[in-house]
């Protein structure tokens, strides 16, 4: 799962407070069509950051092609084609009957089922989810496996629940999701605040209702089909992204200082796969602060207090020698790095922090978190020439290996955790080649958030105007 570090100080969410007034789409259609879905969305600030940063990104493609105008397809692509919002009802340990909400949105199946995971939270609104499943549409699309955007989750917290409340939440919430999705249809995942407990209840609830044993979910244990190195995914596919970005430069992780924010999943396996690049990682994060240890985390440590003790990163200390812990996480972007990994949440990197990292000298920056860095943080980072991996293009290793798992289960196979690992590097680097080709052709040569923004999206327009407008 992904660190909470600015979910928890930021519940209500304000991505797009430092952005002021300014329109940064220039495009007349483009501009209306933000202007009316705006208009409907006022109160969706993440949303509209991510629609607006693709759309602005989008400019020279829509010019290029006045048939999306016509076929109206970008006020299609911008609007998801369902959501599902219902009541979640359970018992505590009490007795006492709780009651949350939960969501499914199912965004675009253009190019396959919706996937995209599930995430239990407090901070979970409408917002946070169609933002998440819009991104989801590209993310899927530049894997180049055929999967759409979708995302879903509820505003539970399984923090500090028995797993006896945590089961019959699950139990509830699978009910009524059960009707909407299938192997064919829309394939969930975990996300922050699911794990491969809560999976496994929301499996059991599905496969006894539907009195099928499919790949309806990924992320499952191995012994019912899920798939080797997937929980290291996102991790080892931020890297080898970052690896082949920066090869494409002539240099290397090797010798490089790094710094990941988080100590989920996702920062622990990057942790583990820059240290095994030659690398150093030297500081570590989750919501209370962060841990900086001079001589390089010992990623095992890491594993052994997040995954067996389920404790918080400030034991740390207690089991190294020389390592600090700093209350505020914030802070992490004050240290000296040449290599820069955001592995927690939205938009925990902004301008201040990025101003920070150039200052100290930072070369390479790579999100492993959906959007950790506001869009005035990634202005910065290429105004001044810092190599910038966009999350959609570089944390796409989950769910590249979560389609992975999608494949085993239609053949009834299971892949070794080498030939996962193989197949996932080589998505990656695909992923960044596709990105940096598109950015060239269309004017704006190393910009990979357009690279990304617009190799994702030609696929998924290719497929939408094929299936016509009805579509």
């Amino acid at each position: 799962m992904t660190d909470r570090c600015r979910i928890a100080q930021r519940p209500g969410g304000n991505a797009t407070a430092e952005k002021g007034d300014t329109m940064a789409i220039k495009n007349k259609y483009l501009k209306k069509v933000y202007a009316d879905l705006e208009s409907r969305n006022k109160d969706e600030p993440e949303f509209l950051q991510a629609v607006e940063e693709v759309l602005e990104s989008l400019e020279p493609v829509v010019e290029k092609h006045p048939e999306y105008e016509k076929a109206g397809l970008i006020e299609r692509l911008v609007e998801p084609e369902r959501i599902i919002m219902f009541r979640v009802s359970w018992v505590d340990d009490k007795g006492k009957v709780q009651v949350n909400r939960g969501y499914r949105v199912q965004f675009n199946s253009a190019i396959g089922p919706y996937k995209g995971g599930l995430r239990l939270h407090p901070s979970v609104n409408l917002s946070i989810l169609k933002f998440l499943g819009f991104e989801q549409i590209f993310k899927n699309s530049l894997t180049g496996l055929p999967i759409g955007g979708g995302k879903g989750g509820s505003d539970f917290d399984p923090h500090g629940k028995s797993d006896g409340e945590v089961m019959r939440f699950c139990q509830s919430f699978m009910t009524e999701l059960s009707k909407y999705i299938g192997a064919d249809t829309d394939v969930p995942a975990g996300d922050i605040g699911v794990g491969g407990r809560e999976i496994g209840y929301m499996f059991g609830q599905y496969k006894r209702l539907r009195n099928e044993y499919t790949g309806v979910l990924t992320g499952k244990t191995i012994p019912c089909g899920g798939s080797l190195a997937r929980t290291e995914a996102t991790g080892y596919g931020l890297c080898y992204y970052t690896a082949e970005m920066l090869k494409d430069h002539k240099d290397s992780f090797k010798g490089k200082t790094v710094v990941i924010s988080g100590s989920g999943n996702v920062a622990i396996y990057a942790c583990q796969k820059a240290t095994e690049l030659g690398a150093k990682v030297v500081a570590m994060s989750d919501s209370n602060g962060y841990i900086y240890d001079k001589h390089g985390i010992d990623y095992k440590t890491m594993q052994v207090i997040k995954e067996q003790k389920r404790d918080r990163i400030k034991t740390y200390p207690n089991y190294v020698k020389d390592a600090e812990y700093h209350e505020g996480c914030r802070d992490i972007w004050t240290i000296k790095c040449d290599i820069a990994l955001p592995c927690a949440t939205q938009n925990e990197l902004d301008l201040t922090s990025a101003k920070a990292l150039v200052k100290n000298g930072v070369m390479a920056v790579a999100e492993g978190a959906n959007m950790p860095s506001t869009p005035e943080a990634i202005a910065f980072f290429q105004k001044n020439k810092v190599l910038f991996g966009p999350a959609k293009a570089s944390n796409a290793g989950g769910v590249a290996t979560s389609a992975l798992e999608m494949s085993q289960n239609s053949q009834r196979l299971a892949w070794t955790f080498e030939e996962v690992d193989s197949k996932l590097k080589q998505i990656m680097i695909n992923i960044y080649h596709n990105s940096a080709k598109a950015a060239e052709e269309y004017g704006m040569k190393g910009n990979l958030v357009a690279g990304a923004n617009i190799a994702g999206f030609k696929k998924v327009a290719e497929a939408m105007l094929w299936q016509g407008i009805s579509y």
